[in-house]
């Protein structure tokens, strides 16, 4: 069984299938049809929901695409959606006010996502600017109304002080609540499909030794397009969205720890304090309801040829901590990634943890991607380099790519053509060439062989120019909303 509220009501569900997503349970078990359904793969952002959830005690609130999200994962949460903003006296809510205002909706398909997209904004960042904004609603598709008036609604609710309204007055009874579900245990079956939600690493280690052909989930956000795109079923799932100790962010002397449970959006502060590319990435990885769910864990072991993560981490030697059972073991990232969708995953093994260097003295990292449009896309091309030069010359080299092979991969001839040799533009056309013999990128709709080789060769060309101009850089590495 699990336990959550909708808007204020607990609700009880133990008869569901697993694999229902909550956009299907709102529309046809709840009949809240203000969630709409667009693309079903998390793109357009109709379905947007907001989830209220405990963290250290405190109510946060975090956007989400509800055809993404297992109803499973709504165990000890709170659902918020569309129809739940109204106030007590069945007034508009100042968010949904701001759209009528600013005139932001017109066939209004697209409105219900924007409107909880800007209430969740509203709750994180009261007093946001227009980059913020512009952050929050990326992963919001309108094609009719366009995003000027959309904006202008969201910018008008900007305030030095939060929104009053019916979810503050109730967020100490809200609290309560969640804090009593929270110490219930989790899992759901129809019969004949059943999905479980241990609270610790221990109860995930053992589920998973039970059940080794289970899938884990943890934001779901790639997993679930198995259902809702492919229409196939998962017959055991295992959520990791309740094991706490898997969502730990940490910093030793000499490296970033961070738990394969961490959502992006919470990973992206260490990452970006240590590593500015990197977090400038992040502000580019899929949409902010995404990154709210989705984990480096997850985007680690999908082995997708395409994600965006697992080229920097390459870059950055990362390693990754694994565990089965009570064993554990610490292989370099490289290792991980065998060939197309196969990983060095034993049976009932699982990511732990992804252990990051920090920076080291006289050495530079940079990331870029190329995508068919600026947010919410998947890249062409993905690269990362991280550069050691001393006096003059190159003492290491560690570049990798995305979207280059049928595996995120490191650049070998390349970093071996730079390796010992004058940090000069010689040498970088040298590499450049030697790039051509690590690769032979695929055509497909995205890009073609050609342009990936080609912009892949170039990337080094702007790392080194950049390197050089430091005082004369682009200052904006992605855009600016000035």
């Amino acid at each position: 069984m699990i336990t959550f509220l909708l808007n204020q009501e607990i609700r009880q569900e133990e008869n569901l299938s697993p694999n229902m997503t909550v956009l299907n349970y709102l529309r046809t078990v709840q009949k809240k049809t203000g969630t709409k359904e667009g693309c079903g793969s998390g793109d357009c952002g109709a379905c947007t929901v907001v989830l209220g959830e405990l963290v250290d005690g405190r109510l946060e609130y975090r956007s989400v695409n509800s055809c993404l999200t297992f109803v499973s994962a709504l165990h000890g949460k709170q659902l918020i959606t569309v129809e739940d903003l109204q106030n007590k006296d069945k007034s508009l809510h100042p968010v949904q006010q701001a759209m009528v205002e600013f005139h932001g909706s017109q066939c209004g398909y697209c409105t219900p996502g924007f409107i909880m997209s800007m209430f969740a904004l509203s709750k994180n960042k009261p007093a946001a600017d227009k980059a913020d904004v512009m952050e929050s609603l990326a992963g919001n598709l309108c094609r009719c109304t366009g995003y000027r008036p959309i904006v202008d609604a969201a910018l008008s609710l900007s305030s030095d002080q939060p929104l009053r309204d019916q979810f503050v007055e109730l967020e100490r009874e809200t609290i309560a609540k969640l804090k009593a579900m929270q110490a219930t245990p989790a899992s759901l079956t129809d019969g004949r499909l059943k999905a479980f939600s241990p609270r610790t690493t221990e109860e995930l280690a053992s589920l998973y030794q039970q059940y080794p052909e289970a899938k884990l989930v943890a934001g779901g956000t790639d997993l679930a397009l198995e259902v809702t795109q492919f229409h196939r079923e998962i017959e055991t799932l295992i959520s990791v969205n309740l094991v706490q100790d898997m969502k730990v962010c940490a910093e030793t002397d000499d490296a970033l720890i961070i738990g394969a449970n961490v959502p992006i959006s919470d990973a992206y502060q260490l990452l970006a304090t240590h590593y500015s590319d990197f977090g400038e990435l992040l502000h580019r990885f899929a949409s902010l309801q995404v990154r709210n769910q989705g984990t480096l864990g997850g985007n680690i072991a999908n082995a997708s040829p395409i994600g965006d993560a697992p080229p920097l981490l390459l870059a950055l030697g990362a390693n990754i901590k694994l565990r089965c059972g009570a064993n554990t073991r610490t292989i370099p990232l490289e290792d991980f990634f065998i060939s197309y969708k196969v990983t060095a995953r034993q049976t009932s093994e699982f990511i732990e943890q992804i252990i990051i260097p920090k920076p080291a003295a006289n050495t530079q990292f940079r990331a870029y991607k190329l995508s068919k449009r600026l947010d919410d896309d998947i890249s062409a091309v993905c690269g990362a380099f991280q550069i050691t030069i001393l006096d003059g010359s190159v003492s290491d080299a560690r570049i990798a790519f995305g979207g280059m092979a049928a595996i995120p991969k490191r650049a070998s001839h390349c970093e071996a053509s730079l390796t010992g040799k004058p940090w000069n533009s010689d040498t970088i056309s040298k590499a450049m060439q030697a790039l051509t013999q690590d690769f032979q990128p695929l055509s497909d709709f995205r890009a073609s062989q050609e342009y990936r080789t080609l912009t892949a060769a170039n990337m080094l060309r702007r790392y080194f120019i950049e390197q050089q101009n430091q005082d004369n850089h682009i200052e904006t590495r992605v855009t600016s909303y000035v």
